[in-house]
């Protein structure tokens, strides 16, 4: 059947990161919709952060179960199973009828992710055929953010302008899991030549690896906490502070983060890994001290900086950690080594949302972004620290 391998491999390059796309827009799409389940069935902040944690709940059981599979069968094998369990989730959301579907909604998301996400991110290293072996980890930050963006804007909008938009922006998503699908059937296979029989093995770390896997597995989980904040409370945020109703508001502004993060993600192409960390690190600093001042002045002026900031915070953290990592692993290692940093950055980002809820719950959403804040500044420093030891590491080695 040589019509199913005509893409080639710079076909299976760019369907990886369709996948990597589609990964964040199934995560962001109920973000700006959120608000209105609240509404709709009388939902607390706390029980709001539990559905959006149930995604990286999921992922904490696949990863560590099914994070070697692409490494046993294949990328585009395991890419195919997730965009499958994806698909079963635009499905569920869409028939929602109460608060239930929406846990099991995110389940399946969060299955589907941790199948498809590391074994994109890695065949997206391996099918690279630029000649700049940094391209596919800023590929990976423009493709997620373009995913993101685009679930968080087209959400907001049906929510404004679409009747039922609960069951529309999921049939929208239906659809795109079925061109993924469609894009990864006519790729090549790439199942290894030698393999055994495949079992759940526990996440493992190759030998020498692990400050580089510290430095980029908390760079990344930097992103993805910060990124937590914004989809699982940024409407309620924008909505609690600033008095907005507009949904379409709400979804622009949470979208012009997402946009920063692919437009920076842009440039990082030819930056050292550890320097896009670095500043990454730094910008995530700024970035909650605005996230501080909007909740505070409650301005449309400083929730835009802060989702500019966020942004551009998180494309040089995600880049820079994937960057860093995939420098260290080798094709062998790769597969399983990205789903244990994933599994790390998703049980992190996980925390945040369901501290965050509980905190809002029980006190004030305010006192939710303090204590929030002051936490993952505590990381920012850890990683400066690494950041530090890492660079004079590379030195004594180049001496």
């Amino acid at each position: 059947m040589p019509a199913l391998r005509r893409l080639g491999r710079t076909g299976a390059f760019w369907a990886s990161a369709s996948v990597l796309a589609l990964v964040l827009w199934s995560s962001g799409a109920p973000s700006v919709l959120y608000p209105i389940y609240a509404q709709k069935w009388d939902l607390s902040p706390a029980v709001i952060t539990l559905v959006f944690a149930a995604y990286q709940l999921a992922l904490i059981v696949v990863l560590p179960l099914f994070g070697n599979l692409s490494d046993q069968f294949g990328r585009r094998l395991v890419m195919i199973w997730g965009v499958a369990l994806i698909a079963a989730s635009a499905i569920t959301f869409a028939i929602a009828p109460n608060v239930t579907f929406l846990f099991v909604g995110r389940v399946l998301q969060g299955a589907g992710s941790g199948l498809a996400m590391g074994a994109a991110t890695a065949s997206l290293v391996e099918n690279n055929t630029t000649g700049n072996a940094r391209f596919a980890s800023s590929l990976a930050t423009v493709s997620t953010a373009a995913g993101l963006t685009l679930a968080l804007v087209f959400s907001g909008v049906f929510a404004r302008f679409i009747p039922m938009p609960l069951f529309w922006s999921y049939i929208l998503l239906l659809g795109l899991t079925i061109t993924a699908g469609i894009a990864l059937a006519l790729t090549p296979h790439d199942h290894p030549s030698q393999t055994r029989r495949w079992r759940p093995q526990p996440l493992r770390l190759a030998p020498g690896l692990r400050l580089s896997f510290s430095i980029a597995t908390l760079s990344v989980s930097l992103a993805y906490c910060v990124g937590a904040i914004f989809l699982s409370l940024g409407a309620h945020m924008i909505g609690q502070f600033t008095h907005t109703t507009n949904a379409a508001t709400v979804g622009v502004l949470l979208g012009c983060s997402s946009a920063a993060i692919g437009a920076t993600g842009l440039l990082l192409a030819r930056i050292r890994p550890l320097v896009s960390v670095l500043v990454g690190t730094l910008l995530t600093l700024v970035s909650l001290a605005l996230m501080a001042a909007a909740a505070t002045f409650g301005t449309i002026g400083l929730f835009l900086a802060w989702c500019l900031v966020g942004g551009v915070a998180y494309s040089f953290a995600f880049t820079g950690g994937l960057g860093v990592i995939n420098q260290a692993t080798t094709v062998h290692h790769r597969g399983t080594t990205l789903s244990l940093l994933y599994l790390i950055a998703y049980v992190l980002q996980a925390a945040t949302a369901i501290g965050m809820g509980a905190l809002a719950t029980a006190g004030t959403l305010g006192a939710a972004i303090s204590v929030a804040s002051a936490v993952i500044a505590g990381l920012c420093l850890v990683s400066l620290v690494l950041i530090i030891l890492g660079a004079r590491t590379r030195r004594s080695a180049a001496r």
